[in-house]
C-alpha cells in the first residue's frame, strides 16, 4: 500500500514494504559528552538534538515492521582498510587508530566505535560497518537492500553534509528514492545543517527529498506494513 509524506520539494510517496529507514553513524565517538568529536572542539549538542526524536522514528517503525539498517563508520584494528590519505588527515594526536577518550579512534570493537544506548539495534536490525563516508562503499548494503527487495530509503543520522550526504548521493545514483527526516539528522555546524538540506531537495529533488519525523510517522500509520 501506498502512502504519502509532505515534503521538499514535493510530497513522497512509498510503499512501506519496499522501504528500509537507514540510521548513519549515530555513534558515542560522535555524539557523547566527553567523545572524539567533542575531543576536537565541537559541540555535541548540535548532533544530540537528534536522539530524542531518532528514539521515537525507531519505536514506530519497530511497531509498524519497518525494515531498519544501522551503520557504524570505523576501521579494522590494524587500519588495513583506511586509506593512508584518510590516515594522515587530523592533528598529530587525534589520527584515526590513535587512544582516544573512548578507545582507539574509529576502530571496530572500541566503545567509542559503538551505537548510543538511547538508539542500539534491536536483535534482527542488520548493522553495516563501514570504512567510509558513504554506506555502500565497501559494505554489503547494497546486497541487502537488492535481497529485500528494497526501492526507497529513509535517511537519518550523522552527519548531515558528510555521511547522511555521500550516503543519499550514492543511493540516488544506485536507483533508490531518498527521503531525508530533517529533525534526526545533525550537523556540529548549524550553517551547514541548512545548506546541506536544502542541497538535498533543491532543483526539484536532485538528490531526494527532505521531510519531519513526524510527519513520516503519520503516513506510515496510515498504510499497511507487514510485519
Amino acid at each position: 500500500m501506498s502512502a504519502t509524506v509532505p515534503a521538499l520539494p514535493y510530497p513522497f510517496s512509498f510503499d512501506p514494504a519496499t522501504t528500509a529507514l537507514v540510521v548513519i553513524d549515530m555513534q558515542r565517538d560522535f555524539l557523547e559528552p566527553g567523545g572524539f568529536g567533542e575531543s576536537l572542539g565541537n559541540d555535541v549538542e548540535q548532533l544530540r538534538r537528534t536522539i530524542a526524536p531518532t528514539e521515537a522514528l525507531l519505536a514506530g517503525c519497530r511497531e509498524l515492521g519497518l525494515f531498519i539498517i544501522h551503520t557504524r563508520e570505523g576501521h579494522l584494528p590494524d587500519l588495513s582498510d583506511c586509506p593512508p590519505a584518510k590516515l594522515r588527515r587530523g592533528k598529530p594526536s587525534m589520527r584515526i587508530g590513535d587512544p582516544g577518550p573512548r578507545g582507539r579512534i574509529l576502530i571496530r570493537g572500541e566503545e567509542g566505535h559503538d551505537i548510543v544506548d538511547e538508539l542500539a539495534p534491536q536483535p534482527g536490525e542488520p548493522v553495516i560497518d563501514k570504512p567510509g563516508k558513504g554506506a555502500f562503499y565497501a559494505t554489503e548494503l547494497g546486497d541487502l537492500l537488492a535481497e529485500k527487495g528494497i526501492t526507497s530509503l529513509v535517511v537519518v543520522g550523522v552527519t548531515t553534509e558528510v555521511c547522511v550526504h555521500t550516503t543519499v548521493r550514492e543511493a540516488n545514483d544506485r536507483g533508490y528514492e531518498c527521503l531525508v527526516l530533517s529533525d534526526c539528522v545533525g550537523s556540529y555546524f548549524p550553517e551547514f545543517q541548512r545548506i546541506g538540506l536544502e542541497m538535498v531537495a533543491a532543483q526539484g529533488g536532485i538528490f531526494g527529498w527532505v521531510a519531519t519525523s513526524t510527519d513520516f510517522m503519520a503516513a506510515l500509520r496510515e498504510a499497511e506494513v507487514p510485519v
